[in-house]
């Protein structure tokens, strides 16, 4: 069966959220914005390539940072509005120097740091 992007479910804004979890340990890294051309573009290179929308503009993970995701296996959801990226995750996904984004926990009515940047 042949995939074709117009098959997603996209927002208002033609972007669909995906999230990028590393591929050998299952941990969540991070979450961001693709759109068609995003995704074409990450196909095609296998460099995950998302959408900013601060920016409007595309942004290939890593190209400044060189904290590249390489993408191993794509996953849609059932409902086909959102992407499941299997990555390989060079260095920290995170724009504050940390493994993944998700490094704030909720715990006992505040909220507790469980990582710190990665030196």
């Amino acid at each position: 069966m042949a995939f074709d992007p117009a098959s997603l479910k996209y927002d208002a804004q033609g972007l669909i959220p995906a999230i990028a979890q590393d591929h050998a340990t299952g941990e969540v890294l991070m979450m961001a914005w693709m759109n068609a051309e995003s995704l074409a573009r990450t196909l095609e290179t296998g460099v995950v390539t998302y959408w900013s929308r601060s920016r409007q503009a595309f942004w290939a993970k890593g190209e400044t940072s060189g904290h590249i995701q390489r993408l191993i296996d794509l996953r849609i959801d059932c409902d086909r509005d959102c992407l499941l990226m299997q990555v390989d995750q060079t260095g920290p996904a995170c724009h504050t120097n940390r493994r993944s984004c998700f490094y704030t926990a909720l715990r006992g009515g505040g909220e507790e740091i469980l990582t710190a940047p990665m030196a």
